[in-house]
């Protein structure tokens, strides 16, 4: 198999899972951001095939994701489930194509990269040798976009996490049944639970995912699991994951605990200068950020940035992002703009 990707003029993509909410946001992206695209291609499950679907100004038919033939695909962008990925992706690589992939399936396997660009863009390296590389977790990518730069000055020792995590997170289905319940307690009547363990609306949720035996749930062992794989050190990580009726965008509630000094100036100068974050901070006008001007918008926004008056060398920050952008799509596409960076 080739090194690296061949530099060319424009590439073939394909978008697999091309009608979800995610692959809609990946070509939203690929379009808005002018990715360099000679051919693209929308693939999907037998449910989907034959629809179609918009990008730059022309309609696509979607394909069928079984009975596709991934030859001559230069980059495929998959958020179409883990049992999918672990089917299909392989087949993609070793067809030529790399594969960035959305799902949990590969993030925790010692071969394949876990990648947030802003992050640990050399980690790359290692998609040359089996294709694939792995979009982390959306709470897990906005979290290390705002850890990184403050690690990077005084090492992190220690983070306690508590998220507030958007229903987006949980699909179409679980937009509709937020949706669908808000409704029908505003207008006294019955509902239904069929996506989250309970009801949602007007509601929170202290529960993402299966439990683990540890206590933990499966989204909270990701967090913790993914930040040291990208982080690339052996911080110690708790986390309590929690669903709230808020359509898009995630927040989180973060305490950091660094080897060395780190005040809570120094930490907003740091991370109004770096990439990816954007500073909002500022409690006099009450100014911090929020889920909903969150929503629609690239960058990992950080707030009530406080030193910890419990610990010593600890600040706790407030931190949110669009879930569906920057913690799902936009991530994959910064993942393949890198791929074409390093091509040759």
């Amino acid at each position: 198999m080739d090194t690296f990707l061949p530099k060319k003029d424009g590439y073939v993509v394909a978008v697999v899972g091309a009608t979800g909410a995610v692959g809609q946001a990946m070509l939203e992206i690929l379009e808005e951001r002018k990715f360099p695209i000679a051919k693209m291609i929308p693939v999907a499950s037998s449910r989907s095939a034959g629809s179609l679907i918009e990008f730059n100004g022309e309609s696509y038919e979607v394909e069928d994701l079984e009975s596709f033939d991934p030859v001559g695909v230069d980059i495929a962008l998959f958020s179409a489930g883990g049992g999918t990925s672990k089917e299909h992706a392989p087949r993609f690589a070793e067809a030529g194509c790399y594969v960035v992939d959305n799902s949990s399936a590969w993030r925790m396997d010692e071969d394949i990269a876990l990648v947030v660009p802003e992050v640990n863009p050399n980690d790359l390296e290692m998609a040359y040798r089996n294709r694939i590389i792995a979009n982390p977790n959306c709470s897990t990518i906005q979290m290390v976009v705002a850890l990184k730069p403050l690690h990077d000055v005084a090492v992190v020792k220690r983070v306690n996490v508590s998220t507030y995590q958007a229903v987006s997170g949980g699909g179409g289905k679980a937009i509709e049944e937020l949706a669908k319940q808000t409704r029908a307690l505003l207008n006294g009547e019955s509902l239904e639970v069929n996506v989250f363990p309970a009801r949602i609306a007007f509601n929170v949720i202290p529960h993402i995912d299966v439990f683990l035996e540890n206590g933990y749930t499966k989204e909270e062992q990701k967090m913790m699991d993914e930040t040291r794989k990208i982080m690339g050190a052996d911080i110690a990580v708790t986390a309590t994951t929690v669903r709230v009726p808020v359509f898009y965008g995630h927040s989180e509630a973060v305490n950091v605990t660094f080897e060395s000094e780190m005040t809570a100036d120094h930490a907003r100068q740091i991370l109004a200068d770096a990439e990816g974050v954007c500073v909002v901070d500022d409690p006099s006008s009450e100014d911090y950020p929020l889920a909903s001007e969150a929503a629609g918008t690239d960058p990992v926004w950080v707030g009530r940035i406080r030193e910890d008056a419990s610990c010593a060398n600890s600040l706790h920050l407030w931190v949110v992002a669009d879930n569906v952008r920057k913690g799902a799509a936009l991530n994959a596409v910064q993942i393949a703009e890198l791929l074409i960076e390093q091509s040759t």
